[in-house]
């Protein structure tokens, strides 16, 4: 049977997943994981060793995008990652309009 892929997106602002944890929600390898951080896309200021990584729900949120888009469009990492920032700074300035009253 194959492995089971943990669904669960963490809440708790203190809590973090390990590469390994990360990699398996995200259903992808851990070299996955390891090369998006490596190039920036993921887990900014990273410490050089992958086993210090921890990662946040935002993280984690950031990181299904980023494979979604991938798979979805088979783009490659930067495309995945300008589309990923481009959503993430829409909905940031979509959070600023509502809270201004501005529809």
């Amino acid at each position: 049977m194959g492995q089971a892929i943990l669904t669960a997106v963490v809440v708790d602002d203190e809590a973090a997943l390990t590469l390994e944890e990360l990699a398996q929600a995200c259903a992808v390898e851990p070299e996955w994981v390891v090369q998006h951080v490596r190039t920036g896309i993921l887990l900014e200021d990273a410490p050089e060793h992958s086993g210090g990584w921890r990662f946040s729900s935002a993280d984690l949120v950031r990181a299904r995008r980023l494979c979604q888009i991938e798979r979805t469009f088979e783009a490659n990492d930067d495309v995945a990652a300008l589309v990923v920032d481009l959503s993430e700074e829409i909905r940031r300035l979509r959070g600023k309009l509502s809270a201004a009253g501005v529809k």
